[in-house]
């Protein structure tokens, strides 16, 4: 259970939270993402609470990508598209195929085909690919539950790399990680029993 957390997350700011297992950092982040019914506290996004813009629409901003992302039986394609056969998105423009490949590109995966069918893929392309799906719906926050724990180096550096970009772009990230600091998080916080019990900015 989680007891007085509190803090800010600025636009552009990557913050990483560490701590024990069992601490309540995966907790955390469903807490942020608004997936604990019954939950006491108030998130707000740019000062509105989630409970004045809806579950709807604060998941479309706050973004969860838990430690181990669903990918579906079917193509790449369909795996990226996902968000768009929701009851949500359904008006929205689908990204076209040349965009998909594009972004594939972006994060090494220039030799995987839309078409090539998901249980081909690597540990590391499969954790790419779901990235991938989550900042193609545009969200402003994402809340990432250890997105290189089972990566390799190549993997994982593709990973940040998108971590960077996106940042860049002002979005804000939170981060669980057990690997060593990568410099890109500019603050670390442990959660120990649900606490909070230190926050410092990262070397």
């Amino acid at each position: 259970m989680l007891d007085g957390v509190s803090f800010e997350l600025a636009r552009g700011e990557i913050v990483d939270v560490t701590g024990p297992s069992g601490s309540g950092k995966t907790m955390l982040l469903r807490a942020l993402a608004q997936l604990l019914p019954g939950a006491t506290g108030t998130v707000f996004l740019d000062g509105i609470p989630a409970s004045s813009l809806g579950p709807q629409r604060w998941r479309a901003s706050v973004a969860l990508l838990p430690q181990k992302p669903a990918i579906f039986e079917g193509d790449v394609r369909a795996n990226l598209l996902l968000p768009w056969t929701l009851r949500v998105r359904r008006t929205e423009q689908r990204p076209k195929d040349v965009a998909l490949a594009d972004a594939l590109a972006r994060v090494g995966l220039a030799d995987v085909a839309l078409h090539r069918d998901t249980a081909q893929l690597s540990v590391g392309q499969a954790a790419r690919v779901a990235l991938l799906r989550v900042l193609l719906t545009g969200p402003r926050v994402l809340l990432l539950d250890e997105p290189d724990a089972a990566l390799d180096e190549t993997s994982a550096g593709a990973v940040a790399s998108l971590v960077r970009e996106f940042a860049e772009a002002g979005g804000a990230i939170v981060r669980v990680r057990h690997r060593g600091p990568d410099g890109l998080a500019g603050r670390r916080m442990l959660l120990v029993d649900g606490h909070l019990v230190a926050a410092e900015v990262a070397s």
